[in-house]
């Protein structure tokens, strides 16, 4: 479990909007997949991670949680199409996670990949705050990002006359956008699930695994404001998570900076242009403060 969780071959898939599309609105079959299966192993702490073995052919999903010294994951949950998807994460468990994840791994951005696969897994319950998971949730769709090229140019070969150097004369093709899923998918992906599956009650799911995952989660975030460059920005962090106010966030990277902190996942958070979700994550992280007890001001 150790490594980079992401493969190139996931890599690849969440590039293709396809791909979201069949995994998770079962919208036809999806063209030619290669892998036909696919797992997904995303390491959190401690010898224990979480698993997603997803067979691209005919859509079925299983969730399970590796344990230290197991050879295979025990399974928290499995779907197919057509089903409702089972309740075997809660929300908080899953976002607290996510968090864990993307600082062990600098190319997976808070909330992004984590939380866009595996949310269906973790239906909102009453005791969850609908706002603002529904706010992680939409950015971690909009964070899927792909490469594209640049536009070839299209103006003249040479100058041409002034009465034709306008841009009119020369429009240039739209540039294609290198978000993966558009806007109205992302409303649709995030709507609430109308049916869920309970497996938590069930003799065989593993609670007490899957507890002392959690745990062993909570434990390693709490330890991150104590770490080399972490501390001395905590008390700025504490401010910005009481007030509320984003605005020293710049102020906060600054500090990260010259005190030679390099981890791509925190600085990206803290970067220009700022996202309201992924500066609130990194901020209560560096406080010490409750998840979420800053982004629900901004939701």
């Amino acid at each position: 479990m150790d490594g980079v969780p992401v493969s190139a071959a996931l890599r690849r898939l969440s590039e293709d909007p396809r791909f979201w599309s069949f995994l998770l609105v079962h919208d036809g079959a999806f063209p030619d997949p290669d892998p036909a299966e696919l797992r997904v192993s995303l390491p959190v702490t401690g010898g224990y991670g979480l698993v997603l073995d997803l067979d691209l052919v005919t859509g079925e999903q299983t969730l399970g949680l590796r344990e230290p010294a197991s050879s295979e994951p025990v399974q928290l949950g499995w779907a197919a199409p057509g089903r409702p998807y089972p309740a075997a994460l809660r929300w908080h468990e899953l976002e607290l996670c996510a968090r864990v994840i993307a600082l062990e791994d600098p190319t997976l951005p808070h909330p992004g990949l984590v939380v866009a696969l595996l949310s269906p897994f973790a239906p909102l319950t009453a005791d969850d705050d609908e706002s603002a998971a529904a706010a992680v949730r939409e950015a971690a769709y909009r964070s899927l990002r792909r490469e594209v090229p640049p536009a070839a140019p299209a103006g003249p070969e040479q100058a041409p006359l002034p009465l034709f150097a306008a841009d009119a004369w020369w429009p240039q093709p739209p540039a294609p956008s290198p978000r993966v899923i558009d806007e109205a998918a992302v409303a649709a992906y995030t709507a609430p699930a109308q049916s869920r599956l309970e497996v938590r009650g069930g003799s065989r799911f593993p609670a007490d695994g899957l507890a002392e995952l959690v745990r062993r989660a909570a434990q390693r975030l709490s330890r991150l404001p104590e770490e080399q460059w972490y501390a001395e920005v905590r008390p700025l962090a504490r401010h910005i998570a009481d007030t509320g106010d984003l605005r020293p966030v710049n102020d906060l990277l600054g500090v990260l900076t010259e005190a030679g902190c390099d981890h791509p996942t925190v600085l990206d958070a803290l970067s220009e242009p700022i996202v309201p979700i992924e500066a609130c994550w990194m901020v209560e992280t560096l406080a010490g403060a409750l998840p979420g007890s800053l982004l629900r001001r901004h939701v």
